[in-house]
């Protein structure tokens, strides 16, 4: 598999028209866009993925249900799309997610990445059963849908070493939205 090649943006998030690899955007610190989407269901169920114990990154913690880096030339709904399709075997189009914000997120790492992201943020319709999706191996280790008053409780962090903890304050605005559509 080949690497990514990623645009580089400005900290206020305009494009620059430069691009690198994926390794170099987190070995430099370069700002960039990633596409996030969150599934929920219509009886009130938000999809989780579990990350893969083998991410750099907050192994086997649960988090948003697709996530990925925006690629050069690539929108970010195309790049949504395409991380539906690559990371759950799951085929959308651009009229079934909503984009609910941008959210910046600048973290820096012990192994060294330096993650400057935008979080182009979109929430869509899970239509089909949880087990008709295809995790992807090295993305994604599992899936499950919680209740929305499991993911509330989940939000309290009690329970160590679940979600992103750093993404606490996304998550109640992901979760906002998702309420005003269900």
């Amino acid at each position: 598999m080949t690497e990514e090649l990623i645009g580089i943006i400005t900290k206020d998030g305009k494009p620059t028209g430069k691009t690198v690899l994926k390794s170099v955007i987190h070995s430099k610190g370069f700002y960039h866009n990633t596409a996030h989407v969150w599934f929920y269901t219509d009886e009130g169920q938000i999809l989780l993925a579990q990350r893969s114990a083998t991410k750099t990154i907050c192994p086997l913690l649960w988090d948003v249900s697709v996530a990925g880096h925006v690629d050069a030339g690539e929108t970010t709904e195309q790049a949504a799309i395409r991380e539906a399709q690559e990371e759950l075997g799951l085929t959308i189009s651009e009229s079934d997610i909503q984009k609910i914000g941008v959210f910046p997120c600048f973290q820096s790492y012990e192994n060294g990445i330096i993650d400057n992201e935008f979080h182009h943020t979109f929430i869509a319709e899970l239509k089909i059963e949880i087990n008709k999706l295809t995790p992807q191996e090295g993305e994604v280790e599992n899936l499950k849908l919680v209740t929305i008053s499991e993911f509330e409780d989940l939000l309290k962090f009690k329970k160590e070493h679940h979600l992103v903890a750093s993404n606490k304050t996304y998550y109640h605005i992901v979760l906002k939205h998702i309420l005003e559509q269900i």
